[in-house]
């Protein structure tokens, strides 16, 4: 009798066959949910695998704290014609007297031409001393001068002109539509009129940060919070320097998803259904809604705070687990954060496995074909 010819011959050979497959691995996106869920804590791996629900999303719900400290928001906003380090002055000085202080027999007034704003910010004025310049206007410091002078010679008269030198100036470099240093006039006293200044952003708002560097001391804002916070327009200072750069954070997808790869985020804050639709959603044919997970190095402190502990020291491996399934499975994937470096990875279905082995099986695929599907292709 010929093998073929048992009617149950056939069905018997495919079982085995599937067996026979099943025991040898078929080529995959990645780990399986219970390979993923058999290295964690519980069973002597090295990651917490935690469930999302309302409390994880609250407690992990952390977005970059960006802003600026006290001492740019509550510096005062510069007049357009501020005295600075280098610049060049020329006084000239009256006297209400036949021979003064200063002047030459026969005039009363005294010309001092092209005196230069020290580094340190100071001037020197015969009679009147050393006096400090810098951070002053010229009227401001013509009021210093004949203060000075009035105890020593009656009713002096002075004048003070800036005759070089640009003033307070910033610098703005990166994404902007014009880089260079501007000047400090009074229709850029504030950050974002000096963006203004030059050209504005020339990347997507929503992904625009700005960061101001004063000194030692610096602080970055997103562009957009600059008009949704007034008191983020800072007043700006001479030598300020401005960066404007596209937000670097991004995020990896991994497995049954549309995208494999590395994903900058789009918008300030990024949420879970928001990266999934980004990298093109879930395959119809081959990802498990109930297996999305999110890899992460967590914090102590919000790992202690997710798993109710307190004991836990140093950054710890979580794995976060959404199931699009359940009831309210997308508001959660819609609450949850999704943070600088996180990894997204969406594990196969259990249908594509099995139908990879089928189609090898009963050969319903070329081989050109079958090598395609099974790996992934």
């Amino acid at each position: 009798m010929k093998f073929a010819s048992i009617p149950w011959a056939k069905p018997v050979f495919v079982l085995a066959a599937a067996s026979l497959l099943a025991a040898c691995t078929l080529p995959r996106l990645g780990p399986t949910k219970s390979e993923i869920f058999s290295g964690s804590v519980q069973k002597e791996g090295d990651a917490f695998i935690v469930a999302v629900n309302d409390r994880v999303t609250r407690a992990t719900a952390v977005v970059p704290a960006l802003g600026f400290s006290s001492s740019f928001t509550n510096a005062g906003k510069l007049t357009p014609d501020t005295i600075r380090p280098g610049d060049v002055l020329g006084l000239t000085i009256w006297e209400n007297v036949d021979e003064g202080l200063l002047a030459t027999a026969g005039t009363n007034a005294t010309p001092l031409e092209e005196v230069q704003v020290d580094s340190e910010g100071f001037i020197f004025v015969p009679y009147a001393g050393r006096l400090r310049a810098a951070g002053n206007t010229p009227e401001q410091l013509r009021v210093m001068i004949t203060e000075k002078l009035q105890d020593q010679t009656p009713d002096p008269q002075v004048e003070v002109r800036r005759l070089a030198g640009d003033g307070a100036t910033v610098s703005l470099i990166g994404t902007v539509g014009a880089q260079g240093v501007y000047p400090i006039e009074r229709s850029t006293r504030t950050l974002s009129t000096m963006l203004a200044r030059a050209g504005g952003v020339t990347i997507r708002p929503e992904i625009a940060q700005i960061t101001v560097i004063r000194g030692n001391q610096q602080g970055r804002v997103w562009f957009q919070d600059l008009y949704d916070n007034p008191q983020l327009d800072i007043a700006l200072r001479s030598g300020d320097r401005i960066i404007v750069e596209e937000d670097t954070r991004a995020f990896t997808a991994l497995g049954a998803t549309g995208t494999q790869s590395r994903v900058p985020f789009e918008t300030q804050d990024l949420s879970a259904l928001e990266a999934l639709a980004q990298v093109g959603g879930l395959l119809s044919l081959s990802s498990d809604p109930t297996g999305v997970f999110v890899f992460r190095n967590e914090p102590a402190e919000i790992a202690n705070q997710v798993l109710g502990r307190t004991d836990l020291q140093g950054a710890q491996r979580m794995v976060y687990v959404l199931n699009l399934t359940e009831p309210n499975g997308m508001f959660l994937a819609r609450d949850f954060v999704i943070r600088d470096g996180d990894t997204l990875y969406v594990t196969e279905a259990p249908y594509a496995q099995w139908t990879k082995s089928l189609s090898l099986i009963t050969g319903t695929l070329t081989p050109f074909a079958s090598v395609q599907t099974l790996t992934g292709g």
